[in-house]
């Protein structure tokens, strides 16, 4: 099966026996008899594995972890947090761009298109990749999250000093296998508008991150978000 998904190299390797596993042929079945039922799935496929495809697995600096996408029409294209340029910014990323400015001092982007932190190296996972349209966590416990898991599990097993941002006790749990002694994990409240204030204002992620990397002799991450071409 693995031989069949387009997927970006590196992480085709490194994925290889899930894709031979069945959970991820049941999914893939799952998956398909939604569209023969008439039903819209976000992202599109092509977008399934968009974080994976660009930011590769040696090049991974920066790992932000999300739920589900986006279940509106035209939102998802397959990042975390992330929207198509002519969207309207959601609450949460409204949040992430505030805290940017004060750690920063960035002022806030007039889009929610964030391809250009995953070509720097940040790779925006959610833990589910697709949804219904309209229909919110409508593909949860299919698969996903075993895969996803997968993905954290490489990041932690085979990359070096890596920071993890996990905001929000879902995240937090995702990724409690971690290890903090190889790279540096970041946790907060989640961004939402329902949390933001418990701490993820002043939690100055961004501003460690760059730090740690710096630290490290790698590069750091430019937050600064040019408007899409």
């Amino acid at each position: 099966m693995v031989d069949e998904v387009k997927l970006e190299e590196s992480w085709k390797q490194a994925l290889a026996p899930e894709f031979s596993n069945p959970y991820m042929s049941e999914l893939r079945g799952f998956l398909l008899s939604e569209k023969q039922a008439g039903k819209r799935i976000f992202p599109k496929g092509a977008e399934y594995f968009r974080a994976l495809d660009l930011t590769p697995l040696d090049q991974v600096k920066v790992v932000i972890l999300g739920q589900d996408p986006y279940h509106g029409h035209g939102q998802a294209h397959g990042l975390c947090f992330s929207v198509q340029p002519d969207v309207r910014i959601p609450p949460s990323l409204v949040n992430i761009y505030k805290e940017l400015q004060s750690d920063l001092g960035i002022p806030p982007a007039k889009h929610g298109f964030l391809e250009q932190w995953a070509r720097q190296g940040v790779l925006l996972l959610n833990s589910v990749l697709t949804v219904e349209e309209g229909r919110a966590a409508s593909h949860q416990r299919k698969g996903w999250e075993r895969f996803t898991d997968a993905v954290i599990r490489v990041v932690n097993e085979r990359c070096d000093g890596v920071v993890f941002m996990l905001w929000g006790s879902y995240a937090q749990k995702k990724a409690a296998f971690v290890d903090s002694r190889r790279h540096l994990v970041l946790r907060s409240p989640h961004p939402s508008p329902l949390s933001a204030h418990n701490g993820f204002f002043g939690s100055r992620h961004f501003s460690q991150a760059n730090d740690f990397l710096v630290s490290r002799g790698r590069t750091a991450i430019d937050w600064k978000l040019p408007d899409p071409t």
